[in-house]
């Protein structure tokens, strides 16, 4: 099978299950942000850094690609079933990892160390992700019932992620780097 097939030079793409939607369609910019996350936390996992955090960061991807298959299935029958135990799981991770952490009394810069780097830009296209879908629920009624999973999910995954950034340079001892706003004039 040939990755082109020119059916895309028109500007339209083909949904998984079926139909053919303008590339600038909600569930193509959706599905695409989507898959531009998952393609962060691959980079994250090549980082340098603590293996707990990859080995956790891992069932995200698979769960991201399934995400991305439901955005891009046009037929909208049946929601999918949230992944309640992943859900669960994250919870129990950002609670077990905020008590290694100190208390924010400020707010942070994304940086310390490259993995940390890596997954506080992960967060930033989890949440754009997460305004996609959000309209493609408003903005398209008949997928609404199908993507709310998804908005939980990646509203629980941005707040993992943020954990995890922080988590990442405590474990390596490097401090997050911390905003201190100027004082004004």
């Amino acid at each position: 099978m040939k990755i082109y097939t020119k059916t895309g030079d028109d500007g339209s793409t083909g949904l998984f299950g079926g139909g053919r939607v303008p590339k600038h369609d909600l569930r193509v910019e959706a599905y695409g942000t989507v898959d531009e996350l998952n393609a962060i936390l691959g980079i994250a996992l090549c980082e340098d850094g603590d293996a707990g955090i990859k080995t956790a960061l891992q069932p995200h991807q698979a769960e991201l690609l399934a995400m991305g298959a439901v955005l891009a299935d046009g037929k909208a029958l049946g929601a999918p079933k949230a992944n309640t135990e992943l859900l669960a799981a994250m919870e129990q991770q950002i609670d077990a990892y905020t008590t290694e952490l100190e208390p924010l009394k400020n707010f942070i810069l994304p940086g310390g160390t490259r993995l940390a780097a890596q997954l506080h830009h992960a967060r930033t296209v989890c949440r754009r992700a997460e305004r996609c879908v959000s309209r493609v629920r408003v903005e398209q009624p008949k997928l609404s019932q199908r993507v709310m999973p998804c908005i939980v999910y990646l509203n629980r995954l941005s707040d993992w992620l943020f954990t995890v950034a922080r988590l990442a340079n405590k474990r390596a001892g490097v401090p997050d780097v911390l905003w201190i706003p100027k004082d004004s004039p």
